[in-house]
């Protein structure tokens, strides 16, 4: 128990177990049309905190989860932070050296594997030192089926409560420069997330079915479908790989209300809705984060699919919401909305480091964070954590404005920010001008070194099925929308694009590639 608040308790593992009491029968996951009551998933969840209790997990030890958006990712989740561990969710494509860093670096006693990521898993964890436990196994093998060991072991009776600031999650970041970090998350703000949100934030009832495409693993998905879906009584539909086409068919097939993705979502669901020559489903409500999203996507979904985009903001270390446009007022496209509740949101002077320097309003400077959501540090990084963390604000990293009623605007991620002969262009603006034509489905803008300019500015877009747009084409509409030195010079054409843990693009993986070529 953390000593700073010696008499409260409390778990994100009570989530569940509350909506056993509170939501029994209502179904809480449903996978492939075979749905788990809220009892159920908690009993099933017991039965698993059990068997690893019995393999030697306590309180405070970490155990990594490699399991991909299935119901068993839920069951081991609620079950390691039932016995008062810490869970280490890993990306479910990561590959043996990758899992073997992971692992090494959280000093992770135990994964629970799930069986087709095992070639990969498994490795990583030998090379590591870590025990491995498999679920989703037809038949045993080489390690223990956690399913067998659950029926054999006595389930446990309830979860144990932890201190609000102990550690639940260690969550690795994407890792944009150098190794990944480990966000420490504490059982308090990924609690008092999920209430914020409920409460002021989203428009979530009991019995609404919710899209469950967002990768589990990931802070996007675990805090805002499946804690914040299970703590309302709602229905999460897995989806274990996203395709638009894979989407559209859920939600015409199951009655979705609610659609929570990152923008690539948005791009594929819709241009498989205009594929398809049936009326596109009506949604009640969708939600967006993760990048910014073009208003062109918004426009066009909120014409085939009825719901308008409510767009917020956030990171890992902030668990994950900062800001939201919130239910009860109209959205305000191009901007994430004001803070939630209890946050606070201020524009900081970027090229002062060892100090937090407030702008005024409408002043672009890079965006900084306080409040009840932000993580403990990075795991073993005090460096790290002392240059994100100035004077009891968060550094993000992404350059934005403010205006006088608090709505924020990304304008980019700093580090994205090109430089061309000396002026300033942010690629989001460029986006959004070429993501306005019609042949065009996405597109991620981004610096490459010149000799010349400093940097030449770069559109990789990928097209609608069919078209003929070719890049000089595609140079000459945006030169005639863009000032001289913002529109880019160099178009590529791709079939898709490298996407990080959360759908987002990966430009650092685009940069890489138009450089070596």
């Amino acid at each position: 128990m953390n000593a700073a608040v010696p008499n409260a308790t409390l778990s994100v593992a009570a989530i569940l177990a509350e909506g056993a009491k509170r939501h029994g029968e209502l179904p809480a996951i449903t996978l492939g049309g075979a749905s788990t009551s809220y009892r159920d998933l908690w009993d099933q969840t017991r039965a698993y905190a059990g068997a690893l209790r019995e393999a030697g997990v306590m309180d405070g030890d970490r155990v990594a989860i490699l399991i991909p958006n299935v119901t068993d990712f839920a069951r081991v989740y609620y079950a390691v932070l039932s016995l008062g561990a810490v869970a280490v969710p890993i990306h479910a494509l990561l590959k043996r050296h990758e899992i073997e860093y992971v692992l090494t670096d959280a000093e992770a006693k135990l994964m629970v594997c799930a069986a087709p990521l095992l070639v990969e898993g498994a490795a990583g964890a030998v090379a590591a030192g870590a025990n491995v436990l498999t679920v989703l196994s037809p038949e045993a093998g080489e390690f223990a089926r956690l399913e067998d060991l659950a029926g054999a072991a006595a389930p446990i009776d309830t979860y144990l409560p932890r201190g609000p600031l102990d550690i639940a999650t260690i969550l690795y970041t994407s890792g944009t420069t150098g190794k990944p970090k480990g966000a420490l998350g504490t059982h308090f703000a990924l609690v008092e997330q999920v209430n914020v949100l409920l409460l002021n934030t989203f428009d979530m009832r009991r019995g609404d079915k919710i899209f469950g495409g967002l990768p589990l693993f990931h802070t996007f998905g675990q805090t805002v479908a499946l804690n914040t879906g299970l703590r309302a009584g709602a229905e999460i539909l897995l989806l274990p790989k996203f395709t638009g086409e894979a989407a559209l068919s859920m939600l015409l097939d199951q009655g979705v209300n609610i659609f929570i993705g990152v923008p690539t979502m948005y791009v594929g669901l819709l241009a498989a809705a205009k594929a398809r020559p049936e009326p596109a489903p009506s949604l009640r409500y969708a939600v967006s984060g993760g990048a910014a999203l073009p208003l062109a996507i918004l426009d066009g979904f909120r014409e085939h699919f009825g719901a308008t985009i409510h767009e917020g903001y956030g990171l890992t270390e902030t668990s994950p919401v900062a800001s939201f446009n919130h239910v009860g007022t109209e959205p305000r496209p191009g901007t994430v909305g004001q803070a939630i509740w209890g946050v606070e949101i201020e524009v900081a002077r970027p090229e002062v480091h060892d100090a937090i320097e407030l702008l005024g309003a409408g002043e672009l400077g890079e965006l900084v964070v306080r409040g009840h959501n932000l993580f403990s540090g990075y795991l073993n990084r005090p460096e790290a954590t002392a240059e994100a963390m100035v004077d009891g604000w968060f550094r993000t990293g992404d350059l934005g404005t403010k205006d006088s009623e608090g709505y924020i605007t990304i304008v980019d991620r700093k580090k994205d920010m090109i430089l061309r002969n000396g002026y300033n262009v942010y690629p989001r603006e460029v986006e959004e001008v070429l993501i306005a034509h019609p042949e065009i489905t996405n597109v991620a803008v981004f610096g490459v070194p010149d000799e010349t300019h400093g940097q030449e500015i770069v559109a990789a877009v990928t097209l609608v099925a069919g078209s003929l747009l070719d890049a000089n084409a595609i140079v000459d509409y945006a030169q005639e929308r863009l000032a001289a030195y913002k529109y880019p010079r160099l178009v590529e054409i791709v079939v898709e694009f490298p996407l990080g843990p959360s759908g987002k693009i990966l430009k650092r993986e685009l940069v890489s590639r138009y450089t070596e070529d």
